[in-house]
């Protein structure tokens, strides 16, 4: 057939009503296997395609998730958004990706365009929303989940691993390993995730009596990794180990010290990441890291999505569990 098909020749070909015709493409709604399967083959005798965007401007849902990210670099982010993309999947719903920077202008701009889309939610990774914005998502009735980072507001729903907890980890493996001269290469400040593992190690080694020996902010950006690298271990006084905020971050300071300083890598420097994206376990790095898991993280930001739109009570924000993952580098 030419021209665009509409769901009431779908109907008259499978000899069926228009309204099972909607049904049949209308994810979990109450329909025959019979009258699904005539709908569903005269539909692909026509060449029809259900108008999703018409269907929300009539029951009020798009059936779609509006995602917002900030960077895909790090590694952790490319799984963990498949993951929440198939999970969504799962729940019939499509996902809509749109790249921010961290300015909370740019984001709030590319979230007012989203809503525009009517999306049924919100998940923002690693990024900030403004107060006012987020109001307004609440006024509208449009839930939003942050995935890997807080703000801080009393009524946010946040899925964080406990990123204090596994600074503290840090730090007592380094120390167990009988390192002294201990230093840190920090993320962007700006980040709940690096503002929490940063002040687990300061309590880690405090606790066992122990100071940082050097600091410096590698951004989350390998450029600015590799130069943190250099100016930290580019001298006498170097640490023997040091906590760096990310794996992706990490690959670039054991770049530094291995093919420009000329370091071994656990011998003079132990080196430890946070995150256990796959390339942690490569020969090449064999990077010791305290692991988040991206799969909890997923799926409790689905449950708190689903609980929201349903109209149901999200369940409690709990930090999920990290662990210690031993390789090579320390």
């Amino acid at each position: 057939m030419t021209g665009r098909v509409t769901s009431a020749q779908v109907a008259e070909r499978a000899g069926v009503s228009r309204s099972a015709v909607s049904r049949v493409f209308t994810p979990g709604a109450s329909v025959s296997a019979r009258t699904a399967e005539k709908v569903r083959k005269a539909a692909a005798d026509l060449g029809y395609r259900p108008n999703v965007l018409a269907r929300a401007m009539l029951t009020g849902q798009s059936r779609i998730i509006g995602l917002v990210v900030g960077y895909l670099d790090n590694h952790f982010y490319p799984t963990a958004l498949e993951q929440l993309s198939n999970a969504l999947d799962a729940e019939g719903y499509h996902v809509l990706v749109f790249m921010a920077s961290q300015t909370a202008g740019n984001i709030d701009e590319i979230v007012q365009q989203i809503l525009d889309y009517q999306v049924d939610g919100l998940v923002l990774a690693s990024v900030a929303l403004s107060s006012d914005l987020a109001q307004r998502c609440r006024e509208s009735g449009v839930p939003v989940v942050l995935f890997n980072r807080r703000q801080g507001s009393e009524d946010e729903l946040a899925v964080v691993s406990d990123n204090v907890a596994g600074g503290r980890l840090a730090a007592k493996h380094l120390i167990d390993l009988g390192r002294t001269r201990i230093g840190h290469i920090a993320g962007w400040e700006g980040a709940s995730t690096q503002r929490d593992r940063e002040a687990g190690f300061l309590d880690g080694l405090q606790a066992a009596g122990l100071k940082l020996h050097a600091r410096a902010v590698g951004d989350f950006n390998p450029d600015q990794a590799r130069a943190a690298a250099r100016d930290m271990f580019d001298h006498k006084d170097r640490p023997d180990a040091v906590f760096v905020a990310n794996d992706y971050m990490a690959f670039m300071v054991m770049d530094v010290l291995r093919a420009e300083l000329g370091l071994r890598v656990p011998e003079d420097v132990a080196v430890i990441g946070f995150d256990d994206v796959p390339a942690a376990s490569w020969p090449a790095y064999a990077l010791t890291t305290i692991r988040q898991d991206s799969q909890a993280m997923v799926d409790a930001t689905v449950t708190a999505l689903m609980a929201e739109i349903n109209g149901s009570p999200a369940p409690d924000q709990a930090r999920l569990p990290v662990r210690l993952i031993r390789r090579r580098s320390a």
